[in-house]
């Protein structure tokens, strides 16, 4: 009889995450992008579908908004990808100011979603496609924009860099940037946003404090796995300017003590 898998042993592997977020377009499409209860299946309704896609627009005119304000007062862009684009919150919008969207996501349930909102929204000039780590879909294309939004954190960043270095790949020439990713955590704040080296391994008490066998393995989590990783800055900058980005418009975020920044740079 073959072994089941050791969940354990999948948290090492550097895709589990992309299993993760394919169970959660199985279980939480909308919630996992937004983590509102009002958008978890049991709860969603036409009027807080209708907000979450209005967030969407919201964020869209933001970001071209800051590109115009801060780094390129005529960007006009005709092409626009979209990397992590889940159940197409931010496809759609942008979509109406552009001539083609490519969404990307590892999740093929999300890309589902994502089309079923795009036809109900009578959105036509969008390509869903399936991604991976070389994003193989688009390696020959180049972009007006190149976007992304809350997906880095949720990727290990070993894997992020190279993405991250595969989509300054994509930016057209005088094209666009926009990307946003944590860079330290709150709870940092006595090593001035540097996590500190990691404490030795100690065995869990799981099993003392929930009355278990200690020989049992630990009771599967009842949710996917959503990471929330920091990235080094210094090697993303480098990527950017080794690659000829001159300037980069930069705006702080704080989702919770998960501190991060959005770049909004022009390609060379």
């Amino acid at each position: 009889m073959a072994k089941p898998p050791d969940k354990r042993s999948e948290m090492n592997d550097g895709h589990c995450t992309d299993r993760a977020w394919e169970e959660w377009g199985r279980l939480e499409p909308y919630y996992s992008v937004l983590t509102n209860p009002k958008y978890k299946l049991s709860a969603i309704d036409a009027e807080a579908k209708s907000q979450f896609f209005d967030s969407g627009r919201i964020h869209v005119d933001t970001v071209m908004r800051d590109i115009r304000q801060y780094v390129f007062a005529d960007f006009n862009p005709r092409t626009v990808l979209d990397f992590g684009c889940g159940v197409g919150r931010l496809v759609i919008p942008f979509a109406r100011l552009v001539h083609e969207v490519v969404g990307l996501d590892v999740s093929p349930t999300m890309l589902e979603q994502a089309q079923e909102n795009c036809t109900a929204q009578g959105v036509t000039n969008v390509r869903l496609q399936l991604s991976d780590d070389l994003l193989s879909a688009v390696a020959s294309r180049k972009f007006d924009l190149v976007h992304s939004a809350i997906v880095f954190q949720h990727i290990p960043m070993d894997r992020g860099k190279l993405i991250f270095r595969r989509l300054l790949d994509c930016i057209a020439p005088g094209g666009m940037g926009a990307i946003q990713l944590l860079y330290s955590k709150s709870i940092y704040a006595s090593t001035h946003g540097i996590a500190p080296e990691p404490a030795p391994a100690r065995k869990s008490r799981w099993y003392e404090l929930a009355g278990r066998d200690k020989n049992q393995p630990p009771p599967a989590p009842t949710t996917p796995e959503m990471q929330m990783n920091p990235y080094n800055m210094n090697e993303l900058l480098f990527f950017m300017q080794t690659r000829g980005v001159s300037q980069c418009f930069s705006r702080f975020t704080d989702h919770g003590g998960e501190l991060g920044i959005w770049m909004f740079f022009q390609a060379s």
